[in-house]
């Protein structure tokens, strides 16, 4: 059984269908998108019943974390994997930062995952899995998302601690999406996607999908060797 935060559209609910498609049980968490999230919900156990539950949650209120994680392993009395895909994404520019913005990059991008793991953890099975959702240009940040940047840095070294941590009973790794789909509040107008589209060397978004396959690799036994690895999925955009 897999829990896969922010899992009510886009990125999220790709990897909550390929993870049902490869017969796992699905905890599907939504937060605002409640209606999507159960439609969702409700997709997935119509292909297979009593397959999939809703949980909602707060990911920015650090005491509804544990809960999450109970109330995710007391479904089927058991927890496989976690998959934080969870993220706030805005412009920051230099000079306009505050606590606010912080708080929400830090809080869903970085505190969410690290504290939801750490409640995970006790109900993990054998053989469990954690997969974290990072940024492929974070090595390389681009102006003017220095904050959100400075978030998934902080999820990217996590990772890799997480990776020591947690051994030899949890394997955790990481996907560091490029241009999967355009971001909702990214600010990014038609002249700015060309430019970027520009920059990637396959010449195209990737779509959704491409990360839900590399999540299906990461948690699966084919991946039993892999661990505190970050998985590129970006069409070469890192590379410039």
């Amino acid at each position: 059984m897999v829990l896969v935060t922010g899992a009510a559209r886009r990125i999220g609910a790709a990897i909550a269908r390929t993870q049902h498609a490869a017969g796992w049980n699905v905890v599907v968490h939504a937060h605002r998108s409640v209606a999507e999230a159960q439609a969702l919900v409700d997709e997935l156990n119509r292909e297979r019943a009593a397959s999939a539950v809703l949980q909602l949650a707060d990911l920015a209120d650090p005491t509804r974390l544990a809960p999450l994680a109970e109330a995710a392993h007391g479904r089927w009395r058991r927890l496989d994997a976690l998959v934080n895909n969870a993220s706030s994404y805005f412009q920051t520019p230099w000079g306009t930062i505050d606590d606010a913005q912080l708080e929400e990059l830090f809080a869903s991008n970085l505190r969410a995952p690290l504290l939801l793991a750490q409640a995970c953890a006790p109900r993990f099975g054998a053989g469990a899995a954690i997969v974290n959702i990072l940024d492929t240009q974070t090595p390389r940040p681009q102006p003017p998302y220095a904050a959100y940047h400075a978030a998934k840095a902080g999820l990217w070294s996590l990772t890799e601690s997480l990776a020591l941590e947690l051994a030899p009973h949890v394997r955790v790794n990481g996907v560091a999406p490029g241009h999967m789909l355009w971001a909702v509040s990214g600010g990014i107008d038609a002249a700015e996607q060309a430019r970027e589209l520009a920059r990637i060397p396959l010449g195209r978004l990737g779509g959704a999908d491409e990360i839900a396959r590399a999540v299906r690799f990461l948690l699966s036994s084919d991946a039993a060797y892999v661990t505190g690895a970050i998985l590129p999925v970006d069409g070469g955009l890192r590379l410039r």
